[in-house]
């Protein structure tokens, strides 16, 4: 009973990081539409953030929380680009986002985030990931 505790616990963890993620990269995507360039160093406070947020409310075990962090904030930069593509297209083709979103598919917003996104900009993501990381395990407690 307990394994089956631990493993619905570990469960629900990765659901609600991956939420947090998405969530994170969509008001990550409102600067970079805003600026109308890239702010990939964005990834820094968001990965402290997403850190410290699932370190206390989601995992706080310190072997799964910076796992965990690191895995929310490649996925929020990943969807940031993803919905800035979305954006970029359907400016493009004067359509509303999630009509574009639909009509293009996700392995079409996936291969032009892609292409749109520089290869040094994957250095800032990265480091947001080391900084979520650090930070869960710093703020997290040991593993019972």
């Amino acid at each position: 009973m307990k394994r089956l505790y631990r493993f619905m616990s570990f469960v629900l963890s990765l659901i609600s990081a991956a939420m947090l993620g998405l969530a994170a990269g969509a008001v990550w995507m409102l600067p970079v539409a805003y600026r109308q360039g890239a702010t990939a160093w964005l990834a820094i406070p968001v990965g402290a953030v997403l850190g410290w947020t699932i370190a206390r409310w989601i995992s706080p075990r310190r072997r799964a929380a910076p796992w965990l962090a690191a895995a929310a904030t490649l996925l929020a930069a990943v969807y940031a680009n993803v919905l800035i593509a979305s954006l970029q297209l359907a400016g493009s083709l004067g359509l509303g986002l999630t009509e574009t979103m639909r009509t293009a598919g996700p392995a079409m917003l996936w291969s032009l985030a892609g292409l749109g996104t520089p290869h040094w900009q994957w250095i800032w993501f990265v480091a947001g990931a080391a900084v979520a990381a650090l930070t869960a395990r710093r703020l997290s407690r040991p593993a019972s």
